[in-house]
């Protein structure tokens, strides 16, 4: 019996296509045993074994340009090393996955708890937040792709994050990223009057704090603290490109004099 495996047959039994095997071969990094009288390529047990290595070194993200080095010259030492770097390549790959399913489980709760709620108005529990300043802008200006720009290097992946702008009643807003420590900002804990909104111009969004204070004067709420808008820009793939907005202000209920 011939102890030898035609193309083919070494594809088959390592799972490759044959064009697979002819490119390695092409790039110098695998040869057949032989060709036989009939000028078919023919693979041994060495061979096996060699493209084993070519198709664990490829896994691990190792260039074809790169393999026959590895093959001719590597030590067991430089091996390990290799093993280790694409470990930790891999680990950052799947922290990478492991926060993009986050966001998209947040995304989508987000977006079914703004479509399914019918209160257009909440009162929510919030702990003490802390909020660092990002962009100090007037009350008059708006926000300008120059003003994100010259703060790019602060902040990664910008619109997969809560965009939150704090307003005391003063002359300047703080557009601000939630932080878990104690920064340029803090709203204590306490009771909230929430409302959900989606804007499509500045002049919607001033209709809306007015709307939110009214509310909360006509359910004897006292309000305190600064106002608190929280823009979530990827909602509004869900809402034919309009803004959502969630305006927060922290309130007590009115003592009624007896």
């Amino acid at each position: 019996m011939q102890n030898e495996i035609t193309i083919s047959e070494l594809a088959k039994l390592m799972n490759v296509s044959v064009h697979q095997i002819r490119y390695f071969e092409e790039k110098g990094v695998l040869q057949p045993a032989y060709t036989d009288e009939n000028q078919y390529r023919m693979y041994g047990i060495e061979e096996v074994y060699k493209l084993s290595h070519i198709l664990l070194l490829r896994k691990l993200g190792v260039s074809v340009q790169t393999i026959k080095e590895c093959m001719t010259s590597y030590s067991a030492d430089q091996y390990r090393d290799l093993f280790h770097t694409s470990l930790q390549e891999i680990e950052a790959e799947l922290r990478r996955l492991k926060e993009t399913q986050h966001f998209i489980k947040k995304v989508l709760q987000e977006q079914q708890d703004a479509t399914t709620k019918s209160k257009q108005f909440q009162i929510k529990w919030r702990d003490t937040t802390y909020f660092t300043t990002w962009i100090k802008m007037d009350v008059s200006e708006q926000l300008t792709a120059r003003h994100l720009a010259a703060q790019a290097n602060r902040i990664p992946n910008l619109f997969e994050m809560d965009f939150h702008c704090i307003y005391d009643g003063s002359n300047t807003i703080s557009l601000s990223l939630e932080t878990k420590e104690p920064a340029d900002h803090s709203l204590p804990q306490g009771n909230y009057l929430s409302m959900q909104t989606l804007i499509n111009a500045d002049d919607e969004l001033e209709q809306a704090i007015e709307q939110l204070y009214a509310y909360a004067a006509s359910q004897s709420f006292v309000t305190s603290g600064p106002l608190l808008l929280t823009e979530k820009s990827y909602l509004s793939l869900f809402s034919e490109q309009k803004l959502h907005y969630e305006l927060q202000v922290c309130i007590e209920q009115r003592k009624v004099e007896v």
